[in-house]
């Protein structure tokens, strides 16, 4: 009787395993369809219209010829400083919650702050940049472009940073500690080289998150058809001219749009391979 018992309670844990891997399949299948689709529609629309003028001429009047030159490089300015203004502040704080702050309240709150801006829209930031630089400036600028991203990166290379620090042996802190090492010491020099891979990592990811950002940029940088040479004026980005292209009815903007989309697509791709690939998080080597 107790071995029908157990038969029967085989089979039952291995239909129940069968129907679990078959639907997980399933919804696997469906979600890569999708997904396959996107990227065939937008590199089969996009691809033909990529020329040389797309990188070094500026967009086009409706009707004209152009290319994304200054949305380019507007885009890539936006993206630097956003990461210079957005990394050593999340470096630093990372650091703090992991090295000196760790268990305390403090920290806690914190923690629940970068969570909840870790999860906001973007669009949320983009308002609440314009409600405190725009309106107070007079003017959209890359500047307060710039600072929307910033925030945006912010609570991501604050995680990373955290989580790569603590994989950190603590036996590595105690070695120096024991030679007489200050702890600022032990920490720039000793806990940092161990988890450097994994903040650049996490840095790499805030790059990927931020480039593609459209609402926030929207409210503070907005746009410009014309090359810009200055933070303080507004400034073209591919973002933003896509979506303004993309809904335009004029075809040769809706050309150039699928070209700023395949760009966009590709240099994500590509951030994303070189964190899989040449950047490793710190292992239990020591």
């Amino acid at each position: 009787m107790q071995r029908l018992r157990n038969v029967g309670l085989y089979r039952r844990r291995r239909f129940v395993n069968s129907l679990v891997l078959i639907a997980s399949l399933g919804t696997t299948l469906f979600g890569l369809f999708w997904l396959l689709w996107l990227l065939w529609t937008l590199l089969s629309e996009g691809l033909r219209y990529l020329n040389l003028s797309i990188f070094h001429q500026a967009t086009p009047p409706p009707g004209g010829t152009g290319g994304l030159g200054n949305a380019i490089l507007g885009s890539i300015v936006l993206t630097v400083v956003g990461i210079l203004i957005g990394a050593p502040a999340g470096v630093l704080a990372g650091t703090y919650l992991s090295e000196f702050a760790r268990e305390s309240r403090a920290a806690s709150v914190i923690r629940f702050v970068n969570d909840i801006l870790l999860s906001a829209p973007s669009i949320i930031l983009g308002v609440f940049v314009y409600e405190v630089v725009v309106i107070h400036m007079g003017h959209f600028s890359g500047f307060a472009g710039s600072l929307a991203l910033a925030l945006i990166a912010l609570p991501t290379v604050v995680r990373t940073t955290e989580d790569m620090l603590r994989l950190v042996p603590n036996a590595l802190r105690e070695a120096a500690a024991a030679l007489g090492a200050p702890r600022w010491k032990v920490t720039i020099a000793i806990v940092f080289r161990a988890a450097r891979s994994g903040i650049l990592t996490g840095v790499l990811l805030a790059v990927a998150r931020i480039s593609g950002e459209t609402a926030p940029l929207l409210f503070t940088a907005l746009n410009n058809q014309f090359w810009s040479h200055s933070l303080n004026e507004p400034i073209a980005n591919l973002p933003v001219v896509i979506f303004q292209f993309a809904m335009s009815p004029y075809e040769d903007w809706q050309h150039l749009a699928w070209a700023g989309a395949v760009l966009i697509t590709l240099a994500i791709l590509f951030i994303n391979i070189l964190v899989r690939l040449f950047l490793k998080t710190p292992k239990s080597r020591y």
